[in-house]
């Protein structure tokens, strides 16, 4: 029931990243199954339902509503909700009644829920993010499954009662204070909670989707949520030792003073007023660079860019350290840049068009490249490192390893192009030096597409 602001881009593009490597490391797209763990349930929706029941009168048709009409809904909600124990107390009431399936209740929560995926969706297209609506599973999905999670705790004596609510101590877990730490399940009102809803995650996708490897994507300051969680899943036989439970913790994105990415009114920045500035900034640059292309080759080229410059910033990142959101550097044509890379791709596809090479023809050529002159042989060594940094990533879940190798492969390239002439060049040596060029070629496109960014045939 809200916008997605820049916060949400690392989990999105970090996720997609490491699920396009696995499939592609596979071999095998089926053995990879996307689960888009959104916010669907809980007390946040029954301040909306009970702010909209509230001013339904004031308000026009529900249906014709969009995402920025339930976030604004959803401030005010939260402000009475926050100030008067009564709107508190009706929210709450409307948690149960859509618990307790109330039409009216389900039928207002599933209008929110689709326009806020339809719009989701949207977002997720334009990022380039092979997210679907059917690989949704939000916390709505578990509800049916908290009580058991309960009664399977309890029967593998890990519950515990603190102050009335159900929780489970883990050995080496220790508060500050050094008192045990404890893993809070069900509060002493009856209701559940973030960990009781991931514990049932667990063993759906262990029990139903049968995985074996469980990869959760989520902000680093979860990190001893999670740590506790697969504890206690691990204990209560819920995953054993052929489950492998990883989590990909990341940092934040920061404004240039060194805070949260915000606006200046203190707000979250949305992330498709993002995506439009980087969009429009591209823009002005292919305009100035190459003002005779028509204005439907400009907007492709502008798109490809934009959007490939801020996922490529933040991929380019060690996941765990925050970094500094900078429109400069990541539209900058030189240096570990989306821009940098998409120019490396497009100046081969340019030699092509130049020396007017049929790839069909040169791709018959199976003789063994000679290697010459060294930055031949550099160029080469750094191609056939591809497979092994794919493999790496695959392994360790760390989308720098990529970004940074497409760097030292262009910037390989461009010294072997400098160097040694290319179309200049005649028989034999002509040939292996395009041959060169294509394999980087290939390999730049495919390293890209592995990260969701497009590859365009001309700058």
């Amino acid at each position: 029931a809200k916008q997605m602001h820049v916060g949400h881009l690392r989990s999105t593009i970090i996720g997609d990243v490491i699920t396009r490597v696995l499939e592609f490391h596979f071999g095998d797209p089926m053995k990879v199954i996307r689960q888009n763990h959104v916010g669907d349930w809980g007390t946040p929706f029954g301040m909306l339902l009970w702010y909209f029941n509230l001013k339904e009168p004031e308000i026009k048709e529900m249906h014709s509503l969009g995402i920025a009409d339930f976030e604004s809904f959803y401030r005010k909600a939260r402000k009475q909700f926050n100030t008067d124990p009564e709107a508190a107390t009706h929210s709450r009431e409307w948690v149960v009644k859509l618990q307790n399936n109330d039409v009216t209740a389900t039928t207002l929560w599933k209008v929110i829920c689709r326009e806020s995926l339809e719009y989701c969706q949207r977002i997720y297209d334009r990022l380039n993010v092979r997210l679907k609506i059917e690989d949704v599973k939000g916390e709505s999905d578990y509800q049916d499954d908290l009580a058991s999670v309960i009664t399977g705790l309890s029967g593998a004596n890990l519950l515990e009662e603190s102050e009335g609510a159900q929780c489970v101590f883990l050995e080496g877990f220790k508060t500050k204070e050094g008192d045990p730490l404890p893993l809070i399940v069900q509060k002493s009102d009856g209701a559940y909670l973030y960990a009781t809803t991931d514990l049932a995650a667990i063993r759906y996708r262990v029990n139903a989707l049968k995985a074996d490897r469980i990869v959760y994507v989520t902000d680093s300051r979860q990190k001893l949520h999670f740590t506790m969680i697969f504890a206690c899943a691990r204990k209560a036989g819920w995953a054993d030792g052929n489950v492998l439970l990883e989590h990909v913790p990341f940092g934040s994105v920061l404004g240039t003073d060194n805070r949260p990415l915000r606006t200046r009114t203190g707000e979250n920045v949305k992330l498709q007023e993002v995506l439009d500035e980087a969009v429009q900034r591209a823009r002005g640059i292919v305009d100035e660079k190459n003002p005779n292309l028509s204005d439907e080759e400009k907007e492709t080229i502008a798109r490809a860019v934009g959007v490939g410059a801020v996922k490529y910033a933040d991929l380019s990142n060690n996941l765990t350290s925050d970094y500094i959101f900078s429109w400069d550097k990541m539209l900058a044509m030189d240096g570990n840049t989306a821009p940098y890379m998409q120019y490396a791709y497009a100046r081969i596809q340019s030699i092509f068009r130049k020396g007017d090479v049929d790839l069909g023809n040169l791709l018959t050529y199976d003789h063994p490249i000679a290697l010459a002159e060294a930055e031949e042989l550099a160029l080469a060594k750094v191609l056939l490192r591809y497979g092994e940094v794919v493999g790496s990533l695959a392994r360790d879940l760390r989308p720098h390893l990529l970004t940074g190798y497409l760097f030292d492969l262009a910037q390989s390239f461009s010294s072997f192009y400098t160097l040694c002439p290319v179309l200049k060049a005649s028989g034999r040596l002509r040939v292996d030096r395009l041959r060169l060029c294509y394999l980087t070629a290939l390999t730049i496109h495919h390293g890209l597409e592995l990260l969701g960014i497009e590859t365009i045939e001309q700058m």
